[in-house]
């Protein structure tokens, strides 16, 4: 019989005042109990909503079904059938706007916890397997991808499983991309994210860091020299945005992608490290998404009082609901409906070698309302008349989005690229360069987890198909 409780049962997390104080994940995972009690509130539809939501095709019903029987090793191989990254998915991906959006248990009630559900059988199965990966025997041939983040692993996994003879090249030091060097360890282990690696590794994927491609090597060199056939392109979108504001040159203003990556992947946060982090004891994050959260979470945890500046109201914040929830349980401030205008800093003439001379001091900023909507469909921020106001701080993050890096388009023949710097590729990832396939944030911009593998793999079955009509 079906559990027809109308609410899905509540993750564990760490509390609030603990948390704030370290960084290991916030979320604890289900126990064994509470999944299969979980799984049990899915109805198994025959039409299977939550299927045609999910953009990597996760057959849903069927895995959940497992978890609820108590199979939880059936479950992982059913997920694994179409991604890579299970363990990764469960905990980043934004299900209340995809899978679980179109759930029916949701009609009446809370839909099923899908992401819950997934992390705890990948989590499971990386606990208990101990079978080994048994790489698929070589069809001769090789395939490049650039980029190890989400679409780079999705579009390398999937071609390894076919035989492919893939290689992976990183321009940082260590694999993931944005799963390492963009998400906080509260809220993605990078031990979990090297697991998946590892996966892949046991596969065959060789995987090769260091490698800034367009400067050690170009995509021509791939092809022509390297005997690659073809080539994908998931080197993500890692050039940060500004707002152009006077002072954004001051000490302490940082671009969340700076502040995060030193953290992230490099523990500056760490009293030992060799790149420690200036932090402050009053930080602003400018922005409202996914990554302002990470930030503002991230600085809270360094001891600062963090305030979220963000030109809209709350309604709009796009960050996901959960994050914002978990922002406020653990004391940052959230001036909606506010802009900054100008960064503040401190100038002293009479000494120049005052050390504070260029620091940050504060935030000038405007109260806004929203007009009509605008292109994007939400409401337009007006700033509101004789409403400026300052914020005393000592850092500044800018977390205002990011574009593809332009290495690649400059050192690349017949790479066709928009306007704004992403590349230009069809539905099957294949851009204006013949065997040259790209996908994941080089394409879209700044977006989801999910969406970037969703584009690996639909570029790894493009690939597969233009070589396999080779042979």
């Amino acid at each position: 019989m079906p559990n027809m409780r109308p609410d899905k049962n509540p993750m564990p997390h760490q509390d609030p005042k603990i948390r704030s104080g370290n960084f290991d994940e916030v979320a604890l995972g289900y126990t064994p109990e509470l999944a299969m009690d979980e799984a049990k509130r899915c109805l198994d539809c025959k039409h299977s909503p939550c299927i045609t939501k999910c953009p990597v095709q996760i057959q849903i019903p069927a895995f959940i079904q497992k978890v609820a029987e108590g199979d939880f090793e059936s479950a992982y191989q059913i997920i694994s059938q179409d991604s890579s990254l299970p363990a990764v998915c469960g905990r980043v991906c934004p299900q209340e706007t995809q899978c679980e959006s179109v759930c029916v248990r949701g009609i009446k009630g809370e839909p099923v916890g899908i992401g819950r559900l997934e992390r705890f059988v990948a989590d499971w199965h990386n606990a208990h397997a101990d079978e080994a990966v048994v790489p698929p025997t070589s069809n001769g041939h090789k395939v490049a991808v650039i980029g190890s983040g989400p679409a780079g692993l999705a579009c390398a996994g999937d071609l390894a499983k076919k035989g492919y003879e893939v290689t992976v090249f990183e321009a940082l030091h260590l694999a993931g991309g944005v799963l390492v060097y963009g998400i906080p360890e509260f809220r993605l282990p990078k031990s979990i994210v090297q697991k998946e690696v590892d996966t892949l590794k046991a596969l065959g994927v060789k995987i090769e860091t260091n490698m800034v491609i367009g400067r050690a090597i170009t995509i021509d060199e791939l092809k022509d020299e390297f005997g690659f056939e073809a080539v994908f392109i998931g080197s993500g979108a890692g050039l940060p945005k500004f707002m152009n504001i006077p002072g954004e040159n001051l000490k302490g203003v940082y671009s969340a992608n700076e502040f995060l990556t030193r953290i992230n992947l490099m523990q500056a946060y760490r009293p030992s490290a060799d790149t420690p982090i200036q932090h402050g004891k009053r930080v602003a994050v400018v922005g409202g998404g996914n990554v302002a959260m990470d930030a503002a979470r991230s600085a809270r945890r360094l001891g600062a009082e963090v305030y979220i500046v963000y030109r809209r109201s709350e309604a709009e914040l796009p960050a996901r609901a959960e994050e914002v929830e978990h922002a406020k349980d653990e004391g940052i401030i959230f001036k909606t409906l506010t802009n900054p205008i100008s960064v503040l800093g401190y100038h002293n003439p009479d000494n120049s070698r005052d050390p504070r001379n260029g620091s940050v001091q504060g935030i000038r900023c405007v109260e806004m309302e929203l007009g009509e909507p605008d292109e994007s469909g939400r409401r337009r921020p007006i700033v509101k008349q004789n409403s400026q106001f300052d914020i005393e701080l000592d850092c500044v993050i800018m977390a205002l989005g990011t574009s593809p890096n332009p290495l690649i388009k400059s050192t690349t023949q017949g790479l066709d690229t928009e306007k704004w710097g992403g590349i230009i590729a069809n539905e099957d990832g294949l851009t204006s360069r013949d065997g040259v396939y790209a996908g994941g944030d080089a394409v879209t911009g700044a977006a989801t987890v999910i969406l970037a593998m969703g584009a690996g793999k639909n570029a790894a079955q493009a690939i597969d198909k233009a070589l396999a009509e080779k042979d």
